[in-house]
């Protein structure tokens, strides 16, 4: 799948929820979902800058491909940096770097995030972002 119809699909599952507090539980059971990081990963070097909470994330490249891994200590953030993970794992490095994050607004969640999460749920998406750019020049190096 595309990242856009990976965004489309969070999109649709989000829009069977009439009210938030609907949308925070599913949000809360993906991050429960998440698939832990490698505790070896849960280092100073890993944690995302500018989230409220610690956000640890770890990417590696496997045949052109970038896959991520997270955990934080604060489920709503955990939440939110399964769906970031769900919609740019296993994509090239130039797809996440072309990807926008509009699925984001369509849902609503920036709009029920208090400001700090929502500058935290920014810096997840240029941490990925980041980490997308440095593979792309690596493997143009190599």
């Amino acid at each position: 799948m595309t990242i856009q119809e990976i965004q489309s699909e969070i999109e649709e599952e989000f829009g069977f929820f009439d009210d938030w507090m609907d949308k925070y539980e599913h949000l809360i059971g993906l991050g429960k979902d998440l698939p832990l990081i490698d505790p070896k990963f849960k280092t100073e070097e890993h944690i995302i800058k500018g989230c409220q909470s610690q956000v640890w994330l770890q990417a590696e490249l496997e045949d052109g491909k970038l896959f991520y891994t997270a955990d934080s200590d604060a489920i709503i953030t955990k939440g939110v940096i399964s769906l970031l993970i769900r919609s740019f794992n296993a994509q090239s490095p130039e797809a996440i770097l072309e990807a926008n994050t509009d699925f984001i607004d369509r849902i609503g969640l920036k709009d029920h995030l208090s400001p700090t999460r929502a500058n935290g749920l920014v810096s997840m998406v240029k941490q990925m972002k980041f980490y997308a750019l440095a593979f792309k020049a690596k493997t143009q190096n190599t």
